[in-house]
């Protein structure tokens, strides 16, 4: 197949370049296409993304602040109060530890720093440790934060952004209409609810999605558009790692030509934005890691919450040897 709908890769990061919105029907034909087409996508993908991005590699960490102890019920997480995955558990962080952290993010040329803890929402207590800790960083380090500390209202979200916080990350995960497979604790208008508040506070907006839960393909171009819509500044794209434990644990949905697809779709649908090959890459994408990097412009580095990344150097090797770099942190 040379063409998707009579509009060639080419002719369709032509049309993104100029400004224009491609249709959910070149959405879903980037998704379903060809596997013999993957190299072209991902060049149209790359120009899009070179434009808005140059070669420049975004680098985020995160730490995982609190770990287990949540109520909800999230088909895929191990730290939700279904799973029966034999995680560490523990109370927020101190202080001291949540700002020692983002040192060692910046010695790994970190620009952003990710705390994420579990849970419904912050209690008012781990609202003060995590305000405090962010003031410290702030005072000390060039270094953006992140916050995902679940649902807010709208004074957590003042106070977060008063102290300093620059982007709160809440993800729908999937789509609206399969929100209540996944979860049944909160729903999909809480999520975006929360994102709103974030934006009205101040902070840059980032959310994304986890693939591979058995959503279908139009199910995939939906949360693409819908990212958009919400105008999401960061939009970290997940791949389903099936933890043992977690009512998920058997679910394999995806590959490697899949997953790239998805960063293709995610980057040509919203073309401006950051674009992060976030949890599950080093499982779903396995040697083909490099070449996300084409579609997206961000990525962690480290662990993620439960689960262990590849080693921060090869990262770093990843990067370098594309012929990309790092980007340093601006703020």
């Amino acid at each position: 197949m040379k063409s998707i709908y009579g509009v060639g890769w080419q002719r369709l990061a032509e049309k993104v370049l100029q400004g224009s919105v491609i249709t959910r029907e070149e959405g879903l034909a980037i998704i379903t296409a060809d596997d013999d087409e993957l190299l072209s996508m991902m060049q149209a993908a790359y120009q899009v993304r070179k434009y808005y991005y140059g070669k420049k590699v975004k680098l985020n960490l995160i730490i995982n602040a609190k770990s287990g102890l949540c109520p909800e019920d999230c088909g895929y997480c191990s730290q939700s109060i279904v799973s029966k995955a034999p995680i560490v558990k523990y109370p927020l962080l101190e202080k001291q530890i949540l700002v020692e952290g983002a040192h060692k993010a910046k010695e790994l040329q970190v620009g952003t720093y990710c705390i994420v803890a579990s849970g419904r929402g912050p209690t008012e207590r781990e609202l003060d440790q995590v305000v405090e800790a962010v003031r410290e960083i702030k005072a000390t380090l060039p270094m953006k934060i992140c916050a995902c500390l679940g649902i807010l209202t709208d004074e957590q979200a003042s106070r977060l952004y008063e102290a300093g916080v620059d982007r709160y990350n809440h993800n729908v995960n999937t789509s609206a209409g399969q929100f209540r497979r996944i979860t049944s604790t909160h729903t999909y208008e809480d999520r975006i609810q929360t994102v709103e508040k974030a934006k009205l506070a101040g902070m840059s907006p980032c959310s994304g999605a986890i693939i591979g839960m058995g959503e279908s393909d139009e199910e995939i171009v939906e949360i693409a558009f819908a990212l958009r819509e919400l105008d999401a500044d960061s939009i970290p794209i997940n791949f389903l790692n099936p933890i043992p434990g977690t009512p998920m644990e058997n679910r394999r949905d995806l590959d490697p030509r899949k997953c790239l697809k998805v960063l293709a779709l995610m980057r040509l649908v919203n073309p401006t934005k950051e674009i992060r090959v976030a949890g599950g890459r080093e499982v779903n994408l396995g040697s083909l890691q490099s070449l996300s990097l084409y579609a997206a412009n961000s990525v962690f580095v480290g662990d993620y919450l439960t689960t262990e990344g590849q080693e921060a150097e090869q990262d770093h090797r990843m990067i370098e040897e594309l012929g990309f770099e790092v980007e340093q942190c601006a703020l």
